[in-house]
């Protein structure tokens, strides 16, 4: 049997690695259009690569994917977390798990991951080849026939598309000519621009927590947040990105967000907080003492924002003055204006529609002997290695070629 493997990222290995520990006599060749492999796995964390995530309930686990849930319940029944772990450790990849659950190689160096693939195809005996651009599909009556671009054509029985996520719909329309809805590109996973904001003054600022809402949606998030040069980002933006990528991308990404700084804590709490300030600590200066757990630098330019004086004193804050003080805790003001991606961890919202594919075996429905595999499909993850562990799953499933 032959088989091609579209795309040289981690789902496209994982997929011929998966063939030919399935199919050992199987032929299977990767294609990838660029001169780098495994680009995506380079960058991913920081350049150390976050594997999976540490989450080995699969309903919660699913619950991270803001589209393909339902269809990865399914999926991860067949190869979850420990799955991939074992799977590493088995090739000598031992991962660790860090406080917030992300999942990384000991070594810190995504070169590790890479290696552990690359090694494994190698042994298995999968054959690469770069700057192998596929521009058309067609499938035949017990083949299918891939095309390049100067219309040399190679045979295979089975392929499997694992081309990654498509910025424009125009990478998809190769995909759609054979039959396949596509669900229409957006970004996801993006950080918020907001150029005229004072805020960005405080780049590199991180509360532990804080709560994220877009007016004028239901979108909330709660998670770490990182004030940047450009704007915000950290996981309470990340995933309010991943939620909301087709809406954020209806808006045009210019839209307002309320950032509640207090721990998603009550009105109620914040008063009761405030007066024992006033009372136990009267004498002290507002800016270099506050209970909420606020840095220091956020903590003097949102006194700042509501006009309270620099050397003012909890006992002398009026009604008014804790009035202006709780409204800019709980329902901090930003104009967003755009976006940029994270880091360089492109991910899409959109791709081949999931109804159009086997959730058991990761085969079209409309092309048999073709397989999908990680982001080409309408998949994708928060931030955290849970889209590293759809590729590694769907990758897995499709080169089963059931």
């Amino acid at each position: 049997m032959r088989v091609a493997v579209i795309g040289g990222g981690a789902a496209g290995f994982f997929a011929a690695i998966s063939c030919k520990t399935h199919h050992p006599k199987a032929e299977v060749v990767i294609y990838e259009k660029g001169s780098k492999l495994l680009s995506k796995v380079k960058v991913s964390g920081g350049g150390r690569c976050n594997v999976t995530h540490q989450c080995f309930d699969n309903k919660k686990l699913a619950a991270h994917y803001p589209r393909g849930e339902k269809f990865l319940r399914n999926a991860f029944s067949q190869f979850a977390v420990e799955d991939a772990i074992d799977w590493f450790e088995s090739n000598r990849v031992i991962l660790k798990a860090e406080n917030d659950g992300r999942m990384f190689p000991i070594t810190d160096d995504s070169q590790t991951i890479i290696n552990a693939l690359m090694n494994q195809a190698s042994q298995l005996g999968i054959s690469i080849n770069m700057k192998q651009l596929v521009a058309k599909i067609e499938p035949k009556e017990s083949a299918i026939d891939l095309v390049s671009n100067d219309d040399e054509r190679f045979t295979y029985e089975k392929v499997i598309i694992a081309t990654g996520g498509s910025p424009k719909l125009e990478g998809l329309l190769w995909l759609q000519d054979l039959g396949h809805e596509i669900k229409e590109p957006v970004p996801s996973l993006f950080t918020f621009n907001m150029p005229n904001e004072p805020v960005k003054a405080l780049m590199g600022v991180a509360v532990e927590r804080a709560t994220v809402k877009v007016q004028g949606t239901k979108l909330k998030q709660t998670g770490p947040l990182l004030i940047t040069h450009w704007g915000m980002s950290g996981p309470a933006i990340l995933k309010s990105s991943a939620w909301g990528a087709r809406e954020l991308s209806d808006l045009g990404y210019k839209f307002k967000i309320q950032v509640n700084w207090a721990d998603d804590k009550s009105e109620n709490d914040l008063r009761l907080m405030i007066n024992e300030m006033q009372e136990n600590h009267h004498k002290r200066m507002v800016a270099n003492k506050n209970a909420f757990g606020i840095p220091s630098r956020l903590w003097e330019f949102l006194m700042t924002k509501i006009g309270l004086r620099a050397d003012i004193i909890w006992g002398e804050m009026g009604q008014k003055g804790v009035n202006k003080l709780v409204n800019v805790l709980l329902n901090d003001v930003y104009q967003v204006e755009g976006k940029t991606t994270f880091k360089e961890e492109f991910v899409t919202c959109g791709g081949v529609a999931l109804s159009d594919i086997n959730n058991e075996t990761m085969e079209s429905k409309r092309v048999p002997g073709l397989y999908f595999a990680g982001e080409v499909m309408d998949i994708d993850g928060i931030t955290g290695g849970f889209n590293f562990q759809a590729a590694w799953t769907t990758g897995w499933i499709a080169g089963k070629l059931k």
